[in-house]
C-alpha cells in the first residue's frame, strides 16, 4: 500500500511538473505577446506624432489666381455686353457698356457672397438664392442685397490689353450708382 501511494505520488509529482512547465510556459508566451503589442503600440503612437510634429514645419500653401490679369483688347468686347469669360478662374465680370466704357465687377452678390447670373433677356443679374437683382451697372434695385456690387480698377496696359488689378477695390455705397461715385472705376476708351 505504501508503494501504491508513493507510486501515485510521484505521478501526481509528474503530472504537476508537466502541467506547472505548460502554465509557465503559456504565461511566458501571454507575457511576450503583451510586451510586443505595448511595444508596437507606443512605438506606432510615436511614429504617428513624430509625422504630425514635422508635418507642421511644411507651410499649407493655397495657390489663388493673380491679383492683376489681362483680359483681352477692347475690340474683343460688343457694346452693352457683360462677359462672363473670367468669371470662374478670376471671379470678374468685364462689362462694356453703350457708351463704350469698361469696367470690371466682382461676381458676388452683396447680400451673403453667392453668384448672381447675368440675365441677357431682361438685362440685369439675378442672384438664385435670395432673389437680389442688378442693373448691368451694378446697382441693386431687388431683393435683400443692402448695396451695389464692387468693381475692381481696369485700365489699359502697355501692350493695348485691358488689365484688371483686383488689389483696387471699389465698394458699392447703398441707394449710389457707381459710376457717379467712382468715375476712375470706368475706363473710356
Amino acid at each position: 500500500m505504501q508503494d501504491e501511494k508513493e507510486l501515485v505520488t510521484e505521478q501526481n509529482k509528474e503530472i504537476m511538473d508537466h502541467s506547472g512547465t505548460d502554465a509557465g510556459q503559456a504565461s511566458g508566451d501571454r507575457r511576450k505577446f503583451l510586451m510586443r503589442v505595448g511595444w508596437g503600440s507606443l512605438a506606432g503612437f510615436l511614429a504617428i506624432n513624430s509625422a504630425a510634429f514635422l508635418r507642421f514645419f511644411y507651410p499649407r500653401v493655397l495657390f489663388e489666381p493673380p491679383s492683376q490679369f489681362k483680359v483681352g483688347f477692347p475690340a474683343d468686347y460688343p457694346l452693352g455686353t457683360v462677359s462672363s469669360q473670367y468669371q470662374r478662374e478670376y471671379r470678374t465680370w468685364i462689362i462694356r457698356l453703350q457708351d463704350g466704357a469698361f469696367f470690371a465687377m466682382e461676381t458676388k452678390c452683396t447680400h451673403l457672397g453667392c453668384t448672381p447670373s447675368w440675365m441677357e433677356s431682361q438685362k440685369k443679374f439675378k442672384c438664385p438664392c435670395h432673389g437680389s437683382g442688378y442693373y448691368i451697372t451694378g446697382l441693386n434695385f431687388e431683393g435683400p442685397a443692402p448695396r451695389p456690387m464692387d468693381r475692381y480698377k481696369i485700365s489699359l496696359a502697355e501692350d493695348g490689353q485691358l488689365q484688371v488689378d483686383k488689389t483696387i477695390k471699389f465698394p458699392g455705397i447703398p441707394g449710389k450708382e457707381s459710376n457717379e461715385v467712382y468715375p476712375q472705376s470706368l475706363l473710356k476708351v
